[in-house]
């Protein structure tokens, strides 16, 4: 399972996870993380985000806004169940925020490259957006590499016993429909099970 910050304005108009540039950028590290392509990796992993809609772009333009506090809030019970029904054995929080929703406040350069807890194991990686400048440093790139390995190492570990991907409901790897109507399905389909 990975999960991001929230969609941007791509996103917003082809209901993919990370279908821009960004998305671009995480397909080719995926890439480097044993997938096989971007379709392999966007066929096994379940994407989800804190914040659910576009929060807008910034005054600049330049980019994105940061998703306010409270509409992260207002989302949370999305996430919260997504976990809870799909119960991940690896969690990749991407970006800073998703990083701190799992692990609390902390810098990038203590975090990217080492892996926490158990069930689930989160791998963070910082965001691939071309405005940020984390990873013109060396030592941040070396970082990336060594969460790809993990990343690497893990599917490996987990590849023994896949879980069934068409059993999982029709929003998996992507933010197809409503999010009300997707946690519905998800909700429903825990109640069936």
């Amino acid at each position: 399972m990975l999960v991001g910050q929230a969609p941007g304005p791509t996103e917003r108009e082809s209901r993919r996870p990370f279908d821009g540039r960004a998305g671009k950028e995480l397909d080719r590290w995926m890439v480097r993380a044993g997938f096989a392509n971007a379709d392999e990796f966007r066929k096994l992993t379940y994407i989800a985000a804190l914040m659910r809609c576009f929060p807008g772009r910034n005054a600049t333009g330049t980019g994105d806004l940061r998703p306010p506090a409270a509409a992260i809030a207002n989302c949370a019970h999305w996430l919260e169940t997504e976990l809870r029904i799909l119960m991940p054995k690896v969690v990749i929080p991407v970006g800073q925020m998703a990083i701190s929703r799992f692990l609390g406040p902390g810098s990038l350069e203590g975090r990217v490259g080492e892996r926490f807890g158990e069930r689930p194991v989160i791998v963070p990686l910082p965001h691939p957006s071309g405005t940020s400048r984390w990873l013109n440093d060396r030592a941040n790139r070396e970082r990336l590499s060594a969460a790809l390995e993990l990343i690497a190492e893990l599917r490996l570990r987990h590849a023994s016993a896949p879980k069934k991907i068409s059993a999982l409901p029709l929003a998996t790897g992507s933010l197809t429909g409503h999010p009300a109507r997707v946690s519905q399905r998800l909700i429903d389909k825990e109640k069936e099970a």
